[in-house]
C-alpha cells in the first residue's frame, strides 16, 4: 500500500490546528504522509523539499536511522517512569551531554515537554531564585517587542508579538518590554549582523532606571529572533544586554529554543555570539523534532541557591509528568550522537557564506524590502499589499507549497531554516524556486 493510501480523513472538523487559517486549510488540505532527509512526501504522492526543518526543528533531516532505532528500542525497554522522586539513567546521561555542550558555567538542567514550557521554567527559575536569596523584591520580567517566547501565558506576557497577546486580558503583571532590534532603514539588505543598533540595548538602562534595578528579576531575548521573522541583532548588541544585566544583578535569559543545536554554525548561538547567559531555554532541535521535549540550563549559582534546608525537602516545586520522559531521552541522546557524527553543529559555518549569498541574489525581485541572514536561518520581507497585510506572502506560501517547496511566513516575512544536513543544489533549488515565485507574485 502506498504512503498515500487513504491518508485524507473524510472529516477534518474535530483537529482545531494550530497557528492555522483552519477554514482555509480545510477547503484545500495539505497533507505529509512521509518524510526522509531533506524531503516531505503529500498525499498526493509529491515531494517537498523541506525549507524550514519542519518547524525550525528537524535540525538533522527526518526519520534518521539512530534516532528511529533508539527511540523503538527504549519503548520496549522502560516506556515510562515518573520524574518526581524517581529517576531513570538516560535523564541524568542526557543531562551529563547537555552540560557537555552548553557554555561553561551552565551546569544544571530541567527537562520539559516545549519551547513554551521551557520559558515557564526559566521565568519560574528566576523568580524563585531571587525569592530563594532573600531579594524577594526582585518581581520583574524584562522582554522585548516582537519577541517569541511561547504560548503560555508568561511567554506571552514577556514576548511583544501583539497577535499572540492581544486576546488574552492582562497577563502578568510587573512586565516590561524593550524594543526589537529591526532597523531596516539602517541595516536593510546586510549580509550576517548588522553594523547600527547596538545602542538600542540601553534601552534596559532606561527600564531599569523606570523601575528601579532592586525589582527587576531576569532580562528574556531570543539572540536570532526567529519566529517575528528572523531578526539579527546588531553587533555588540547582545554583550551590552550582558553587561547591563551584570551591572545590575539581572538574571539573562537566552531563548534558544530555534538558535541551539546547530542553527548558526556553532552549538548554541551563546557561542557565537560569546555571550553567556544564566538560564538558557531550549526545544526543538534537542529530540530533532521527533518528540516533544525541552530542556532549560541553569548555573551552578542558581541551582546551589535552592540547596539548603533539611534534604528530605523538595526544593523547587516545579516540573511536568514527563519531564525527562525515558523515550524523549533516548531521542535526545540519539540526536545528540547523530548531530556529533556528522558534525552538524558546526555544519552552518561551512554553508554560511554560500547560503546567505545565494538569498541576497534575490533583493532585486519584486516587493523584496529585505533579506536577513545569519548561519543556515534566513528571511526575505516583502512589502505588504495595500490594506491586506499578510496575503502576499501567503500567496507565496502556497505557491512554494505547490512547487515542491515548504517555506515559513509571518506576517509578510518568508522564513526559512532548512535542516542541517543541506547541500548546495538543495539551496540552489530553494532560491530557484522563489526567484520563480517572487516574479509572480501580485
Amino acid at each position: 500500500m502506498s504512503l498515500a493510501a487513504n491518508a485524507v480523513p473524510n472529516d477534518l472538523e474535530a483537529f482545531w490546528m494550530p497557528f492555522t487559517a483552519n477554514r482555509q486549510f480545510k477547503k484545500a488540505p495539505r497533507m505529509f504522509v512521509g518524510a526522509r532527509d531533506m524531503h516531505y512526501t503529500t498525499s498526493d504522492g509529491r515531494q517537498v523539499l523541506d525549507g524550514t526543518a519542519g518547524l525550525w526543528c528537524v535540525n538533522a533531516g527526518h526519520c534518521r536511522p539512530r534516532i528511529t532505532e533508539a527511540i523503538q528500542h527504549q519503548a520496549a525497554e522502560l516506556d515510562y517512569a515518573p520524574a518526581f522522586q524517581m529517576g531513570h539513567p538516560k535523564a541524568f546521561e542526557l543531562a551529563n551531554r547537555l552540560v557537555d555542550l552548553t557554555p561553561k558555567g551552565l551546569d544544571h538542567v530541567l527537562f520539559t515537554n516545549s519551547g513554551s514550557e521551557s520559558v515557564e521554567t526559566a521565568l519560574k527559575v528566576a523568580l524563585a531564585y531571587h525569592r530563594a536569596k532573600g531579594d524577594g523584591s526582585r518581581f520583574r520580567l524584562i522582554g522585548r517587542e516582537r519577541g517569541y517566547h511561547g504560548v503560555n501565558f508568561g511567554g506571552i506576557s514577556v514576548g511583544g508579538i501583539v497577535a499572540n497577546r492581544k486576546m488574552f486580558g492582562t497577563l502578568l503583571t510587573g512586565v516590561d518590554h524593550m524594543p526589537h532590534t529591526h532597523d531596516p532603514g539602517r541595516n536593510a539588505f546586510t549580509m550576517g549582523e548588522p553594523e547600527h543598533g547596538a545602542d538600542l540595548a540601553d534601552a534596559l538602562e532606561r527600564i531599569v532606571t523606570l523601575h528601579d534595578p532592586s525589582t527587576i528579576a531576569a532580562v528574556i531575548v531570543e539572540p536570532v529572533a526567529g519566529s517575528t521573522g528572523v531578526l539579527i541583532p546588531p553587533k555588540g548588541y547582545l554583550q551590552k544586554l550582558r553587561d547591563i544585566t551584570l551591572k545590575h544583578g539581572i538574571l539573562l535569559i537566552f531563548d534558544e529554543v530555534i538558535t541551539g543545536f546547530g542553527r548558526l554554525g556553532t552549538p548554541f548561538a551563546a557561542d557565537y555570539f560569546g555571550v553567556t547567559p544564566d538560564i538558557m531555554v531550549t526545544a526543538k532541535g534537542l529530540t530533532n523534532g521527533v518528540i516533544p521535549m525541552g530542556a532549560v540550563m541553569v548555573s551552578s549559582e542558581i541551582h546551589d541557591a535552592f540547596m539548603n534546608g533539611p534534604e528530605h525537602l523538595i526544593e523547587f516545586f516545579h516540573g511536568y509528568t514527563y519531564s525527562g520522559n525515558p523515550i524523549a531521552s533516548a531521542a535526545a541522546l540519539a540526536t545528540l550522537e547523530t548531530y556529533k557524527e556528522e558534525g552538524l553543529l558546526t555544519r552552518g559555518t561551512e554553508l554560511a557564506g554560500y547560503w546567505g549569498e545565494a538569498l541576497h541574489s534575490l533583493r532585486d525581485k519584486p516587493h523584496v524590502i529585505d533579506i536577513r541572514n545569519l548561519g543556515l536561518v534566513g528571511a526575505i520581507e516583502l512589502e505588504p499589499k495595500a490594506g491586506q497585510p499578510t496575503q502576499r506572502a501567503f500567496s507565496a506560501f502556497l505557491a512554494a507549497y505547490e512547487a515542491g517547496l515548504l517555506i515559513r511566513t509571518t506576517g509578510d516575512i518568508i522564513a526559512l531554516s532548512p535542516p542541517l544536513i543541506l547541500e548546495r543544489q538543495h539551496i540552489d533549488e530553494i532560491v530557484d524556486t522563489l526567484s520563480r515565485i517572487l516574479a509572480s507574485l501580485e
